[in-house]
């Protein structure tokens, strides 16, 4: 899939209902995090593994994120100051394509993923810097692999009588799982909708 591609798939109305969020309806606390698209010869997405002496989903992947602050403009504005710290990223290297419905998650965030290409394709490995505080790694996973239904393995849970789906990602000796992977799902389910109906 190319970028153009995504982008004209992304931009449709949203008609993909929420379903691996369902289970944590109470999660109110804003947060942001930003999916932003290396458009390298293969277009990727860029992702990190948290710091291992963190407190909370110690050595996870995640989205660049965090939580509003009261001195952040708006939701792109914390998404962008978050991976500005985290890993180096300038927001003048941003172009924001729009954002996701919010993505509630058990630890209580109500989380909305910011979606963002760079303007320029860069090598992660000289470009970016990590704040080793809390980020292990920095990596990518080409897009293709996210929006292919048949990459992600699904393991479903129960609660209050009701059956959820929890998501998971191999990819080169490295599992996405959790919010993170339930937001990837989300935004391939939505992309691939109007992919194939563009297709018929």
């Amino acid at each position: 899939m190319t970028e153009s591609e995504f982008i004209y798939a992304f931009n449709q109305p949203w008609r993909i209902k929420r379903d691996a969020g369902e289970p944590f309806p109470h999660a109110k606390r804003p947060a942001a995090v930003l999916i932003c698209l290396n458009p390298v010869e293969e277009v990727s997405v860029i992702l990190t593994v948290r710091a291992r002496h963190l407190k909370h989903h110690a050595g996870q992947i995640s989205f660049p994120g965090g939580k509003v602050e009261t001195f952040d403009k708006n939701l792109v504005d914390t998404a962008c100051r978050e991976a500005r710290e985290e890993i180096g990223l300038s927001t003048e290297q941003l172009r924001i394509i729009g954002a996701m419905p919010s993505y509630p998650t058990i630890s209580g965030f109500a989380v909305t993923p910011i979606i963002a290409s760079l303007q320029k394709p860069i090598d992660i490995s000289e470009t970016l810097t990590i704040d080793t505080n809390e980020v292990e790694e920095v990596f990518e996973v080409p897009l293709r692999i996210l929006m292919d239904p048949q990459n992600y393995f699904v393991h479903e849970i129960e609660r209050d009588n009701q059956k959820y789906p929890v998501y998971y990602i191999p990819h080169e000796g490295k599992t996405i799982w959790g919010a993170t992977a339930g937001i990837l799902a989300h935004l391939r389910d939505h992309v691939n909708l109007y992919k194939e109906m563009f297709q018929r």
